[in-house]
């Protein structure tokens, strides 16, 4: 078995250790002896979403975003019938927002890929600490590190988690990211990947269910390192839960 991942901007969104989010994905299928292909795509590239199992959508600036925007506008179509057909997408932060119908700057609109209806205003005051939640998905909780001045509505979409501690998607409403289908949207940074072993398989088999057929489970590994950290990081928030 293999799966093939595309990196989506790598060159222009890489906030916070977001490549390493990538890594999580090689290696946690190489300890499988699973094979994994990694397929860079800098500005300007053409994306065969064909061949594509996982794309990752990492986090930029806002002028960045406003470039990425440009190439995203291109590949819109094909973006949407990707994801419609069962595509995982892991998007992360500014990948997150672009994901939505736009992102309000102070000085303009960046208009967004409209997968999922949400939209997100910038706010002069930054959200930026690290946070815990509570996922429906995952029996672990899920931590990870924010920073961002945008304030996500989400609307109607099934959030990513509740948050424990932190701030999330607005400060205000008390949950993070969104799901659907088979994409998660986070503004998680740290990476999410490594600290947060269960997300990655959890990508990982629905991309292989989609491949390989729904009968494909993954083999579980120890994780004793990565479940002690999850746990560490917990308590040290444990009294403000």
């Amino acid at each position: 078995m293999k799966l093939v991942i595309g990196h989506l901007y790598p060159d222009l969104l890489n906030l916070y250790g977001d490549r390493g989010n990538i890594q999580c994905f090689v290696k946690r299928l190489e300890w499988r002896g699973i094979e994994a292909e990694v397929i860079p795509y800098l500005s300007g590239d053409e994306i065969d979403f064909s061949a594509l199992d996982i794309i990752l959508l990492g986090g930029g600036s806002d002028r960045e975003q406003e470039i990425v925007c440009a190439y995203l506008k291109e590949i819109k179509a094909e973006f949407i019938d990707y994801v419609e057909q069962g595509g995982v997408v892991l998007a992360v932060c500014g990948g997150y927002q672009l994901l939505g119908k736009y992102y309000k700057t102070k000085e303009k609109t960046i208009e967004g890929l409209g997968i999922v209806d949400i939209s997100t205003k910038w706010e002069e005051k930054r959200l930026v600490d690290n946070i815990v939640l509570k996922s429906e998905l995952f029996d672990m909780p899920v931590t990870g590190f924010e920073n961002h001045g945008g304030r996500t509505d989400i609307g109607s979409c099934t959030p990513f988690g509740k948050v424990l501690y932190g701030n999330g998607n607005d400060e205000k409403s008390e949950y993070e990211g969104i799901v659907y289908k088979n994409v998660i949207g986070t503004y998680l940074h740290g990476p999410l990947l490594p600290k947060n072993p269960q997300i990655c398989d959890y990508l990982l088999e629905r991309a292989l269910q989609k491949k390989y057929g729904e009968e494909v489970r993954l083999k579980e590994l120890p994780d004793e390192m990565e479940k002690n950290a999850n746990d560490y990081i917990v308590k040290t928030y444990a009294d403000m839960l």
